[in-house]
């Protein structure tokens, strides 16, 4: 049963908490973010985690930033829960680590658009010709109602399907 060993605790603004509310924010099933209660039981009572004990009190701690030292099988079993890295929790990534983790985030919050997902497999097997012609008049369109040549992160959907 791991727990994690806490020390004092500390501002609400803790980077494990900002990281851990990132994912709950954009790392979610279409419909509604994930609950504490929800990671909790499914971490505690899935294999694949390990043999963790985590309580909806205890991650409500440490997103609230209230605890943020928690043990690294803890820290292990969040990230396989939110396909990550242990390295995105704790800040350990390289920068360009760290730029890909946040793309490939991105990128799960846009293709829980059921539009996007739509443009995106239909393109599927067109030439790469068509397909950069497709993306052209996307950044044309996005152009003409002003708006950045990226778009931002949006809610996203995480690996595990339920709730």
């Amino acid at each position: 049963m791991a727990r994690g060993g806490d020390g004092a605790p500390k501002s609400e603004h803790s980077p494990l908490a900002e990281r851990l509310n990132h994912l709950f924010a954009h790392m979610h099933p279409p419909g509604a973010p994930y609950t504490n209660a929800y990671v909790a039981e499914e971490i505690s009572e899935g294999a694949e985690y390990g043999d963790v004990t985590l309580s909806e009190q205890y991650l409500s701690m440490l997103r609230k930033g209230r605890r943020s030292n928690p043990s690294h099988e803890v820290l292990r079993a969040l990230a396989k829960f939110f396909a990550v890295p242990v390295g995105y929790l704790v800040g350990d990534l390289s920068q360009p680590q760290a730029d890909r983790v946040e793309e490939e985030l991105r990128f799960l919050a846009a293709m829980r658009d059921q539009r996007v997902r739509t443009i995106a497999l239909r393109s599927v097997g067109l030439p790469p010709e068509v397909q950069d012609s497709l993306t052209t008049i996307i950044s044309q369109f996005r152009q003409q109602m002003d708006l950045p040549p990226d778009p931002p992160a949006t809610s996203g959907e995480a690996p595990h399907a339920g709730h």
